[in-house]
């Protein structure tokens, strides 16, 4: 790849607003905020939802996701500007100071705490818990091959966080969240996998870990299939332990079509289609299931 052309997934232009889009790839926080939405539909059943409450999980949810994206920028800036694939994402071209970057990170976690304040008693008392996760995984990929894991945690934390918001205690049955908190793990751990797949060669160099970096191309596919089979395997616990009905198995089956979709896409010889794998058909699964787990709660 050309060290010139622009990485994909990201903006043409050179306003500021774009800049700051590209910086945290704004877009891809429709990935798993559809899933903190999920947990405020299955909480709706224990307790009332409101409109500013909705809001506010999502102010929560965007601005803990840009912490966590400008930090890992942050972190990696010196890898990201070795890596021909990275290499014009603003911090290595010198589009965006570190000062900046540092600047918008700490405002995006005063924010996330404030609109925990705003949500509820605990889920201000959990905000820093949720901070560390989320901004832990950085380094990761310093010391283990399962980055994937300490990424995909960092997201799956998003419903229990939309449960917790409605209701302002523990679930119950108590394993009801961490399973809620397996689907999203499993989920984005396992299409992380298929994105860390072009730069395998690349960690290995420069003593970075990795699955596909340790394991290979295809023993790292056979990692994410496994992952997005445990994912399907928690939607449809966390089903019976909320005695959902039609609607909801029918999106866990719908959610099961869509990532075997996604691995048809691609095999150990050819990644031509990681990209369109790896945005287009996740955006759809996180939407299309919070749809019909929404059709659910207010049809039936």
């Amino acid at each position: 790849m050309n060290a010139t052309a622009r990485e994909g997934q990201t903006y043409g232009g050179t306003s500021r607003l774009v800049r700051w889009v590209n910086f945290v790839k704004l877009p891809h926080t429709v990935f798993a905020l559809p899933f903190a939405l999920v947990g405020v539909v299955l909480a709706s059943r224990i307790a009332p939802v409101t409109l500013p409450m909705v809001l506010w999980v999502v102010v929560a949810f965007t601005a803990a996701r840009f912490a966590a994206m400008g930090f890992n920028r942050i972190a990696d800036r010196q890898y990201d500007a070795l890596n021909p694939r990275t290499a014009m994402r603003e911090l290595p071209r010198g589009e965006m100071s570190v000062g900046e970057a540092t600047a918008s990170v700490l405002v995006a976690c005063a924010v996330f705490v404030f609109a925990a304040w705003r949500i509820n008693p605990l889920c201000l008392t959990l905000s820093p818990l949720a901070l560390v996760i989320v901004l832990f995984y950085s380094y990761t990929k310093r010391f283990t091959r399962w980055a994937h894991v300490a990424l995909g945690l960092g997201t799956g934390i998003a419903p229990a966080g939309g449960y917790l918001a409605v209701t302002g205690a523990w679930s119950e049955p108590w394993w009801l969240l961490p399973l809620l908190v397996l689907v999203v793990l499993t989920w984005i751990g396992g299409f992380d996998v298929l994105y860390a797949l072009p730069d395998a060669e690349f960690d290995r160099a420069h003593g970075l870990h990795s699955v596909p970096a340790s394991m290979g191309i295809g023993r790292a596919l056979w990692v994410s299939r496994a992952m997005h089979a445990l994912t399907v395997a928690s939607l449809t616990a966390a089903g019976v332990a909320t005695h959902s009905g039609a609607l909801y198995f029918a999106g866990v089956a719908v959610a099961a079509a869509i990532l075997t979709w996604e691995h048809s896409l691609i095999s150990a010889d050819d990644l031509s289609k990681l990209d369109a794998a790896f945005f287009s058909v996740n955006g759809l699964l996180s939407v299309t299931f919070f749809l019909f787990v929404l059709a659910e709660r207010l049809f039936l």
